[in-house]
């Protein structure tokens, strides 16, 4: 079958599970989306590799990547190959440099390794046609930050929320919340500060 590959175009909370994430992928030139739900720690494992934050001790799927690593290991793409009652399956294309071995994985964590491999992600034409959504008109990139809404509401509430300190303090908070492994305020701070850079 022929492989379709395929590129992360957006990461967000999900406005339908509790405490998920809407990971979507799209088709490398072409209109096709294909979204994907997934658990808050893989939705912070994958933001977080995307951002290039680093954190203050290895995540899990840096664990991996560092043992991989060590015994010589490369994944070399990552493949979504199957999609029955809702629930993606994936494999992880790994090499030493002499053979080739497939292991399977759950959708969220192969993505997770991809980012940290650099490596490609396929799928095929089957799974983009049964789960797969045409966007139209124009396209969309977007990265949103992974915090609950409740969250956010209890920030807001709370005196203005980061808005109110200054960049430096930002900086000095975002170093805190990495320190901390408080990820999700982290990627709050970091998006107040990009906010700040574009205006």
């Amino acid at each position: 079958m022929k492989k379709i590959k395929l590129d992360i175009v957006g990461l967000s909370y999900s406005q339908t599970q509790s405490g998920a994430y809407a990971l979507v992928l799209g088709e490398v030139n072409g209109r096709r989306r294909l979204p994907i739900i997934i658990g808050s720690f893989e939705a912070q494992a994958i933001a977080i590799e995307i951002e290039k934050m680093t954190p203050s001790r290895p995540l899990t799927h840096d664990l991996f990547k560092s043992f991989a690593l060590a015994y010589h290991i490369n994944i070399q793409e990552i493949i979504i190959y199957n999609l029955v009652d809702g629930i993606f399956y994936s494999k992880l294309i790994c090499s030493d440099g002499k053979k080739v071995i497939e292991i399977d994985a759950r959708t969220s964590d192969a993505i997770a390794m991809a980012v940290r491999f650099e490596c490609p992600i396929h799928t095929y034409e089957f799974i983009l046609s049964t789960a797969g959504i045409v966007i139209e008109g124009n396209d969309f990139v977007y990265l949103e930050n992974i915090n609950d809404p409740k969250e956010d509401n209890q920030v807001t509430t709370a005196g203005g929320g980061f808005t109110s300190l200054s960049t430096d303090e930002l900086k000095t908070k975002l170093q805190e919340a990495l320190s901390d492994e408080a990820y999700e305020k982290a990627a709050k701070i970091r998006d107040e500060l990009n906010k700040r850079k574009a205006s």
